[in-house]
């Protein structure tokens, strides 16, 4: 069983420059990659655990899993044909802190991860980052014509509790587009198959 703690401000602040380990593998339907990690998630070592993320309640209301997953079971994704990674991998307080050459070089990285894994579809988690790091400044949320290897992209808004724009429900509306092609291409019959 996974242990759930929460950091104390101590251990928030050590964690700045840390990373956290991809969640990946083969025959993913759908890779999720996130800007980079944010202190929280880099103090506990999991994924989207910032309280206030909306990552783990868009996922589930979306269709991605059947029941709202702690972002402690993010290694569990696997078991349902999902990953996670991050363009870049050092934890920061905000992604402003990254630098354009950061990101470009995390579109690198990223790329080589996945035409190594080979997923359906890598999903980017925030419009802005998939700009800069791909080199395509009026790319728009959604689909992209522009695949990685053989694996379709999509850009979808940050889930981040800091991202204004969007709210639960469209988040949740826009991620939903993602997990209706998802199940359309693989076949998927119910939620987090």
């Amino acid at each position: 069983m996974t242990m759930i703690w929460k950091p104390t401000r101590a251990e928030i602040a050590a964690a700045y420059g840390r990373t956290i380990p991809d969640v990946v593998g083969p025959g993913l339907h759908v890779l999720f990659c996130g800007i980079n990690p944010s202190l929280y998630s880099a103090a506990v070592g999991h994924h989207f655990a910032r309280p206030g993320n909306r990552f783990w309640p868009t996922l589930y209301a979306s269709g991605f899993t059947d029941r709202l997953l702690s972002p402690f079971e993010d290694a569990t994704l696997l078991d349902r044909g999902y990953g996670l990674t991050n363009l870049v991998r050092r934890a920061t307080a905000t992604a402003d802190e990254l630098t354009t050459d950061e990101l470009v070089a995390g579109g690198r990285r990223l790329s080589r991860l996945v035409r190594r894994y080979r997923p359906g579809v890598v999903a980017f988690l925030g419009v802005t980052a998939y700009r800069a790091a791909f080199a395509r400044p009026k790319a728009m949320l959604g689909q992209r014509c522009e695949p990685i290897g053989t694996s379709a992209v999509w850009v979808l808004p940050n889930p981040s509790g800091l991202n204004a724009h969007f709210q639960l429900d469209q988040l949740t509306r826009v991620y939903g587009q993602l997990w209706a092609a998802v199940t359309t291409l693989n076949g998927v019959q119910h939620r987090g198959a």
